[in-house]
């Protein structure tokens, strides 16, 4: 088996580590209907896991923090995220449980509907993580877990003088994350996302995170207190959607990782970032799975930028 070298890890991603199972199907059924499905893929997944195999593949070496359970589905959760290069020595393995299996069932348009179970998804915690980890990363990237141990893991990163950034994904209107926030430099939301934060945290003013409002198919913003800049995305094939946001993500901390610089108070300093963002989000849409090989020269051929340049 051929795996990815490794170096020592810039970015940590915590949160989920899944095993995906995809469904393509015509169209969803209606209640008591049946659809045939027209082809079936299992492969990894989990937003914290496909980040962090988006990083690697944009050269920029990455770990994954996160739990699986004692099962095969957590065995080849883990043998993928090794195949991609991926740091996993970190992560918990408990025997007494299932590892999170999500069905996705993807219809023509690339639309995606999923079905899951928790599993041992959300088994870890910051007291679990050895401390010198932090010595060893530039960034923290937090994706969806328990918002007490995204808060703590943002603190420990912090104290490390390590920068976060943050895509809590479609749960954030109903967990309070609004410490694990206060502590974030970057904030990923889609539209919906957003809207769920200015309902829940209108009172709240947190004018040093970086805001990045992914678009769908209509690309993404990037809001900071002195203004805002936005691209309007890349026009792609749509095959399936899932996936793209953890895409988007990877190529945006990948770029602004690669130009050493994360200031606060120039949205035209995300401007490449936002623009290789667009292109992994689409690019990842283009095919079936979550993750879909990207590569610095798969993105300059779409956006006409590289991640890996500087953007002095």
């Amino acid at each position: 088996m051929n795996e990815t070298p490794r170096s020592n890890p810039r970015v940590l991603c915590a949160g989920h580590i899944n095993w995906d199972v995809t469904m393509h199907v015509q169209s969803l059924p209606d209640p008591d209907g049946e659809v045939h499905i027209d082809q079936l893929i299992q492969s990894g997944g989990g937003s914290a896991a496909n980040v962090a195999v988006g990083l690697v593949s944009l050269q920029t070496p990455a770990a994954v923090y996160g739990s699986v359970g004692g099962d095969e589905a957590g065995a080849m959760a883990l043998r993928a995220l090794d195949r991609a290069g991926v740091e996993t020595g970190c992560v918990l393995i408990d025997p007494e449980q299932q590892t999170s299996v999500k069905y996705l069932i993807v219809d023509e348009t690339g639309q995606v509907m999923v079905l899951a179970n928790e599993g041992a998804n959300e088994g870890f915690s910051a007291s679990a993580i050895d401390p010198s980890m932090f010595e060893q990363i530039e960034h923290l990237h937090l994706t969806s877990q328990h918002p007490e141990t995204a808060q703590s893991l943002a603190e420990l990163a912090h104290e490390a003088g390590v920068t976060v950034s943050f895509d809590p994904g479609r749960r954030v209107g109903d967990r309070d994350f609004s410490a694990a926030i206060d502590a974030t430099d970057i904030l990923f939301l889609n539209r919906h996302e957003a809207a769920a934060i200015g309902r829940t945290h209108a009172d709240r003013d947190t004018p040093e995170t970086v805001l990045v409002v992914k678009r769908g198919g209509d690309g993404a913003v990037v809001r900071t207190s002195s203004g805002e800049v936005s691209h309007s995305g890349f026009s792609v094939d749509v095959v399936d959607t899932t996936g793209s946001g953890d895409g988007f993500a990877a190529g945006f901390l990948a770029t602004v990782l690669s130009s050493g610089e994360m200031i606060r108070n120039r949205p035209d300093k995300y401007e490449r970032a936002l623009i290789v963002a667009n292109a992994c989000g689409a690019l990842t849409a283009t095919e079936s799975t979550a993750r879909v090989p990207l590569s610095p020269a798969s993105i300059e051929a779409l956006s006409g930028i590289s991640p890996i340049e500087s953007s002095q």
